[in-house]
């Protein structure tokens, strides 16, 4: 009687400690992840302050330079020959970190949900944004010398607007195509199902979630690509075009919703490009 007790209080002492270790845990886990997100949200909102800097740098209200105008304008400005091109690639880059990194949060989220089940960590939250946004830097270098030859033939404004009404028309119109093209819903497909693509591409270890990342960044770039060259259209300065393409890009790669929003931006970019056409050729 006294032996069945005393096993029993032993086994209350063990099951209580027991889940004192799973909650110690499961606590430790609850702030690591909150570092990943509060860590991830801080640089995102960072890049936008970054671009709201440059943004006003282009047209500088009075006492401007009290705010480092001139290193602003340093950084939006082309200058002749290569020279300009390493700004351009971080004007490019710190723009696809706040427009593209948004985007992503649905795949970071999953990578955490595996995390917290004992198949990734924060260091791998890490490398696999890290990756992601590498893929971005390298459309960055493609956007940096588009925006420099741009600037070279004249073709483009001091806030990023290209000054050829054609081109305009013909960039609006391969974003309009490419919305339909099976190249964009591939890409789309596994934006909008990243629990299936870490299961069909799981890599384990910190260089696996980055390259991962550098993968999934790489699919990112296939869907998104001809929706970010539209910044020429819109303006590579300007906040609002920024913020509708960024609200556009989260909502398209969401699965319940995102359906609903490929093909109609696809007749709206076509619209847009037929009405731009008609523009530059003088018919309206």
């Amino acid at each position: 009687m006294g032996d069945r007790a005393g096993n029993g209080f032993g086994d209350a002492v063990l099951g209580a400690a027991g889940g004192a270790i799973t909650t110690a845990g499961a606590m430790r886990a609850g702030r690591a992840r909150a570092f990943a997100w509060v860590s991830f949200f801080a640089l995102v909102l960072a890049a936008w302050a970054v671009l709201t800097a440059m943004a006003a740098a282009v047209q500088l209200p009075p006492g401007a330079e009290v705010f480092g105008a001139d290193y602003w304008r340093a950084l939006c400005t082309v200058t002749p020959g290569l020279a300009g091109l390493p700004a351009l690639v971080a004007m490019w880059g710190v723009m696809s970190l706040a427009m593209m990194a948004p985007t992503a949060v649905p795949a970071l989220r999953t990578y955490l949900d595996l995390a917290s089940a004992g198949a990734g960590g924060i260091a791998g939250f890490l490398a696999l944004l890290g990756g992601y946004l590498a893929a971005w830097l390298g459309f960055s270098v493609v956007g940096a010398g588009l925006q420099l030859w741009f600037s070279a033939q004249g073709l483009l404004r001091p806030d990023g607007v290209l000054l050829a009404p054609g081109l305009a028309a013909l960039l609006l119109l391969g974003a309009g195509l490419y919305q339909l093209s099976p190249a964009k819903a591939a890409c789309l497909s596994q934006c909008r199902a990243p629990l299936t693509f870490f299961l069909g591409h799981w890599r384990a270890g910190v260089a696996g979630a980055a390259r991962m990342g550098l993968r999934l960044g790489l699919v990112c770039v296939g869907c998104c690509w001809a929706l970010m060259l539209l910044a020429f259209v819109g303006g590579t300065m300007n906040l609002a075009f920024m913020g509708l393409a960024t609200l556009v890009m989260v909502v398209e790669k969401l699965p319940d919703i995102g359906r609903f929003v490929t093909r109609p931006l696809a007749g709206a970019l076509i619209l847009a490009a037929a009405w731009q056409g008609a523009a530059a050729a003088g018919l309206i």
